[in-house]
């Protein structure tokens, strides 16, 4: 049995959730898991890491997008990011340019190569999220997509003060 395959028993087994029950971030969190050990696999073949396809989508809608705008497009820190884009450099699949008017930033864009890495990754990309998509009607996965991306746009608005403002408070889910 596969880790995330016997994760996903122990939740279906009925372990109660305990505090766990009211909150978003450790639902979120055990959702990435699953999905995350599946990517990794659904990669393997490719050399990459996991967030690689998804900085090179990004790229690819956005091109000429700096290091920072991706690592905020991915909700990722900026020096994680780096390394994503280290990789993807050395493969060949990503240029870095300087930008004329701002020599300190980074123009991206994904090479001939890299657009066509991307677009044969994208079958092995999907395999991980179709149980998802097979579990939900096709409104209901159009909803939960919907969802999530209000979700990353309230967090990412949000100010990051708001994170210790509420200690010593109790629980808020």
């Amino acid at each position: 049995m596969t880790d995330d395959a016997e994760r996903s028993g122990a939740a279906r087994e009925g372990l109660e959730e305990g505090l766990m029950a009211g909150f978003v971030g450790p639902k979120v969190r055990m959702l990435w898991n699953l999905l995350n050990a599946r990517m990794v696999l659904a990669l393997a073949p490719y050399g990459l890491r996991a967030g690689a396809f998804s900085a090179m989508a990004l790229i690819s809608a956005n091109p000429g997008c700096s290091q920072n705008e991706l690592a905020r497009g991915l909700g990722m820190d900026k020096s994680a990011i780096v390394a994503v884009l280290d990789q993807l450099q050395a493969r060949g699949l990503v240029s870095r340019t300087r930008r004329a008017g701002d020599r300190r930033r980074h123009a991206l864009e994904l090479t001939p190569e890299g657009e066509a890495l991307m677009q044969e990754m994208r079958t092995a990309v999907a395999v991980p999220g179709r149980p998802i998509r097979e579990a939900l009607a096709p409104a209901e996965m159009q909803q939960l997509l919907s969802l999530l991306d209000r979700a990353c746009r309230a967090l990412a608005e949000a100010p990051s003060d708001d994170v210790n403002s509420t200690a010593g408070r109790g629980p808020i889910p």
